[in-house]
């Protein structure tokens, strides 16, 4: 009885010694991703001075300030989430966000188009379904 006890203490014994330095090791760790080339993140716009092809357009233009009163055009192109303004042919933002990660309503919604009266609406709701 005195061999089963004396084991049992050491597994025990010896289970948290591992717990505790693997709980360590991953605590104390900092880990550096490297970035893919050529990749955008998510939150960032697209560059209007690169002059990028995009949904049949010859390029992207900014928003001037004078727009941003506009309404702004949020729908599901090639799969992806755009930003139009109220003329339905600028771009004002390409979010990188699949239109796969919305429930099945939204998305058919997102491919008709949605309207909003300013960006930081359309901000809220791309944050409402992606967060």
């Amino acid at each position: 009885m005195k061999k089963f006890l004396y084991c049992a203490l050491l597994f025990a014994a010896a289970s948290f010694v591992c717990l505790a330095g693997g709980y360590a090791l991953t605590r104390y760790s900092i880990r550096q991703e490297e970035g893919t080339p050529n990749s955008l993140i998510e939150t960032q716009t697209v560059d209007p001075m690169e002059n990028l092809a995009a949904a049949g357009q010859e390029e992207i233009r900014p928003v001037l300030e004078t727009e941003a009163r506009k309404e702004f055009y949020l729908v599901s192109e090639a799969g992806f989430l755009l930003v139009f303004s109220s003329d339905q042919s600028t771009i004002c933002l390409y979010t990188h966000i699949p239109v796969t990660d919305f429930p099945e309503e939204e998305q058919a919604r997102l491919m008709e188009g949605i309207w909003f009266p300013t960006m930081m609406d359309v901000y809220h709701y791309l944050e409402s379904y992606t967060s």
